[in-house]
């Protein structure tokens, strides 16, 4: 095999949640760049369908749908109709999130809830679906999208613990079900991205870029390629004995 087509995507079918932007716009564009079929999916219908058009230009299929992935028959819905349309689902980017901003003894129950339905109960969902339909198929690739908030406490100007926990909760689902489904040769590994421009993000780093760049050995924050590569990697076949691991794309901040 020649060492680039470890990386090639053609003609597998990829379901990224939160695919209308940031982050998982970003890493819908460069499946599709490899070759990939891509399925978006977000409560922003109109961000995916504007999505999917764009990654079509490359010469690929692609499929937009809205989707609140806290809702098991949306979710369901998305999953079957991939399915239907394609009959494989080789990778599941679990990308959509949500955060809040507060300090922990002011943050009501219903922002809480919010954030654990979105960011753990919407992995769950999501992987539980895909993943009977890549049992069935012996095969797959699963990449769950954590940060490095999610690796232990955070700076005092970080008031969102509610998320930070979410996301450790999912590095261990991740590791969790890499050990469960390794048997149906299913990878699950995880990508905990830094500090990332987006508009979850914006709001932290107009107030704190200062701080938060000097704690990041690079000293700049992450751009749209940094994440593409690693998303790439964990999808393809490059990646076949990997599995249950956390990947740290920050600059350095967690050495």
């Amino acid at each position: 095999m020649m060492i680039l087509e470890l990386f090639n995507l053609s003609e597998k079918v990829a379901i990224v949640t939160g695919g209308g932007r940031g982050l998982g716009a970003r890493i819908a564009e460069a499946y599709a760049e490899a070759g990939a079929n891509v399925v978006v999916c977000s409560r922003d219908f109109p961000a995916c369908q504007e999505m999917s058009e764009k990654l079509k230009t490359y010469g690929v299929e692609s499929l937009a749908f809205e989707c609140d992935v806290t809702n098991k028959e949306q979710v369901e819905n998305v999953v079957n109709n991939t399915f239907g349309r394609f009959g494989r689902i080789d990778i599941l980017v679990n990308n959509s999130g949500a955060t809040w901003a507060a300090p922990i003894e002011d943050m009501s129950y219903d922002a809480w809830k919010k954030v654990m339905d979105v960011n753990i109960t919407g992995t769950f969902l999501m992987s539980q679906a895909v993943g009977k339909v890549m049992i069935e198929q012996n095969s797959g690739k699963i990449i769950n999208i954590t940060s490095i908030a999610g690796f232990g406490g955070t700076p005092p100007y970080m008031q969102a613990t509610g998320y930070n926990t979410s996301k450790g909760a999912v590095m261990t689902f991740t590791k969790d079900l890499a050990v469960k489904w390794g048997q149906y040769n299913i990878n699950v590994n995880a990508i905990a991205p830094g500090f990332f421009p987006t508009k979850m993000s914006k709001g932290l780093i107009e107030k704190g870029k200062e701080t938060i760049l000097s704690r990041i050995p690079m000293n700049r924050l992450g751009k749209d390629s940094d994440i593409q590569g690693v998303a790439v990697f964990l999808a393809s076949s490059a990646s076949d004995y990997i599995t249950g691991d956390i990947v740290t794309v920050d600059g350095g901040t967690h050495a």
